[in-house]
Parts: C-alpha cells; sequence; structure tokens
C-alpha cells in the first residue's frame, strides 16, 4: 500500500500534466492561427519585427514537442515500478495481472506521443506560415 500513491502520480500527475500541456498548444496554435489571419505584413516596416509577432509563442509549443514524450515516458517508467513492486509483495501474482499492470504503464507514453505528434505538427505548420508571410514581406518591398 505504501506505493498507490504512485498510481494517482501516474494517472494524474504525469497524465495530467500531458493533457494540460496539450490545451495549452492548442490554445496557442488556435490564438496564432487568429493572428496571421488578422496581421497585414505590410503594416510594418522592419522584418525584424515582423518576424518577432509571427513568431511569438512558437518556443512554447516547440518545447511541448520536445518534451511530451520523456513526461510520458517517465510516466510508463513509474508504472512499471509499481508493477514490480507489487509483483513483489504478491509473489503468486499471475500474468495477467503483470501484463494489466504494464499495459496501463504504457499508457502514459501513449499519450505523450499523441501530444508531441500534435505539436510537432502544429510547430512545423505554423513556423513555415510565418516564413511565407515573411517571404510575402519581402517580396512586397521588392
Amino acid at each position: 500500500m505504501e506505493m498507490q500513491w504512485l498510481s494517482a502520480a501516474i494517472d494524474f500527475g504525469v497524465i495530467g500534466l500531458l493533457i494540460a500541456l496539450s490545451v495549452i498548444v492548442v490554445a496557442i496554435v488556435l490564438e496564432r492561427i487568429l493572428f496571421y489571419r488578422a496581421v497585414d505584413v505590410h503594416s510594418f516596416t522592419n522584418i525584424k519585427a515582423l518576424e518577432l509577432e509571427l513568431t511569438r509563442r512558437l518556443t512554447v509549443v516547440a518545447s511541448v514537442a520536445s518534451n511530451a514524450p520523456y513526461i510520458g515516458l517517465l510516466g510508463t517508467v513509474l508504472g512499471i515500478m509499481l508493477t514490480f513492486y507489487n509483483m513483489g509483495l504478491d509473489a503468486s501474482a499471475d500474468a495477467s495481472k503483470i501484463m494489466v499492470g504494464l499495459a496501463l504503464a504504457l499508457k502514459a507514453t501513449a499519450v505523450g506521443l499523441v501530444v508531441a505528434l500534435v505539436s510537432v505538427v502544429s510547430y512545423n505548420a505554423l513556423l513555415r506560415k510565418a516564413k511565407v508571410m515573411l517571404m510575402q514581406w519581402e517580396i512586397a518591398r521588392g
């Protein structure tokens, strides 16, 4: 029973953190899409100022993309530790209990990978749009 807190830490801590990061990424992506639609690149006189505005908050999306798999992996490692601990307490544990424990541990990695994939695709799409808008500014300036 000493390690039962670990199960809650995996479910609510690790997976909760990944879900929160996912919500943050989606909010940033939506904000950036709306901003890109509304911004007039020709109103900027300085390309560096335009670049700063277009790339604002993209580092958050990139950071989530690169770290979400590690956060998921941490949840999986903790889940496997919990499974081994429970196996040690119950020497008569059958294979089905072990497999269920391992499968549940892997859900954290799955969630981390989903969050990372959404973040990577979003980051690349937003960065491409920012680069296109910068090129449009340069072409208009001739």
